[in-house]
C-alpha cells in the first residue's frame, strides 16, 4: 500500500483517501470527506494527459437530455467558476447543511470531484485534488507476537477500523440515487467542461465515470481482515494481489466487507441512473 493509502501508525497522517470510495460515484455530484486546502487551487492537470492523437473517442454512455435539462432549468446553470455556492445548496438539499459543512471542501468542487474520480483507477489519488475532509481517528490495527526473540509481529487491519466509516456509510445509505442522478444530469455540462480542462478534449466524462464504477465493482472483498506489513513508516498489504490494486479498490478494501458491499450496491444503483435513457 502506498503512502497515499495508509496512515502512519501514530495517526499523524490523515486518512483522507478511503471515504471517497464509499461515495466514489456519488462524489461525482455530492460527496463529503477530505481535507481543506488553505486557499482555492489553481486549475488541475491530469495525472496522465492524453496524446493529441488520442483525444477523440466515441461516446458510449450518452446522457441524453443533460444539456437540455440544464438549459430548461428554472435557474440557469452557473459558470464552472461560479458553481460552488449553487452546488453546496443542492448538496444540502440532498442531505443537510450540517453534513455539507462537516465534510465538503467548498472550493472548486466540480474540478476536484472530476479529478478525484479520474484518479481512482490509478495507483494513487493526488492529495492536492482532494474534495473531502478526513474520516475521524487514526488507522486501527491489531498486533500479535510471532517471535518474541526478534520482536516479529503479525499485523492485521483491525475490525475497529471499519467502524470509522460508519458515519460515511450512513450518509451514503440516506441518499436518494434518483435525486443524485437528476442533480448530476442537471450539472453535467460543468462536469464535462472540467474533464476536458483536465486534459481530455473530445473525451466524455460520463463514460469515464461508468468505467470507474465498473472498476470499483470488481474489487475483491476479503473475508477476514487483511494482513499488513510495515517495511517503513507506512503500512502495506502483505498480499501482493491486494497491494498492487488501484487506489480506489484499496479504499473499498479498507472500509471492511460490510461497508464495501453496501457501497457497491449504491454504486450499482447510481450506475443505473447515469446510464438509463431519460423518461
Amino acid at each position: 500500500m502506498s503512502e497515499e493509502d495508509m496512515e502512519v501508525e501514530s495517526g499523524e497522517r490523515p486518512g483522507w483517501i478511503l471515504p471517497v470510495t464509499g461515495l466514489v460515484v456519488i462524489a461525482a455530484i455530492a460527496a463529503w470527506f477530505w481535507l481543506r486546502d488553505p486557499k482555492p487551487p489553481a486549475p488541475m492537470a491530469a495525472t496522465a494527459p492524453l496524446a493529441a492523437t488520442e483525444t477523440e473517442e466515441a461516446v458510449t454512455h450518452l446522457l441524453d437530455g443533460a444539456a437540455e435539462a440544464a438549459t430548461d432549468a428554472p435557474v440557469p446553470l452557473p459558470a464552472l467558476a461560479d458553481s460552488d455556492a449553487p452546488l453546496i445548496a443542492e448538496f444540502a438539499a440532498l442531505t443537510s447543511a450540517e453534513a455539507v459543512s462537516s465534510w465538503l471542501v467548498p472550493e472548486s468542487i466540480v474540478r476536484r470531484l472530476v479529478a478525484t474520480i479520474d484518479n481512482l483507477p490509478r495507483e494513487q489519488v493526488n492529495e492536492k485534488i482532494r474534495a473531502l475532509r478526513p474520516v475521524p481517528g487514526a488507522l486501527a490495527v491489531e498486533r500479535s507476537p510471532i517471535d518474541t526473540a526478534t520482536g516479529e509481529e503479525r499485523i492485521v487491519l483491525a475490525e475497529a477500523n471499519y467502524a470509522r466509516y460508519d458515519g460515511a456509510m450512513k450518509l451514503l445509505a440516506a441518499l436518494d440515487m434518483k435525486q443524485v442522478g437528476l442533480l448530476y444530469r442537471s450539472y453535467y455540462p460543468l462536469f464535462q467542461q472540467a474533464y476536458e480542462d483536465l486534459g481530455y478534449p473530445g473525451r466524455y466524462f460520463n463514460d469515464r465515470l461508468v468505467a470507474v464504477i465498473d472498476h470499483l465493482l470488481e474489487t475483491p472483498v476479503p473475508a477476514t481482515p487483511p494482513v499488513l506489513v510495515q517495511p517503513k513508516a507506512m503500512y502495506e498489504y502483505a498480499d501482493v494481489s491486494l497491494e498492487e490494486r488501484s487506489a480506489g479498490q484499496k479504499m473499498l478494501i479498507r472500509v471492511g466487507p460490510k461497508h464495501a458491499e453496501a457501497a457497491k450496491q449504491r454504486l450499482r444503483e447510481l450506475r443505473v441512473e447515469i446510464t438509463r435513457k431519460p423518461e
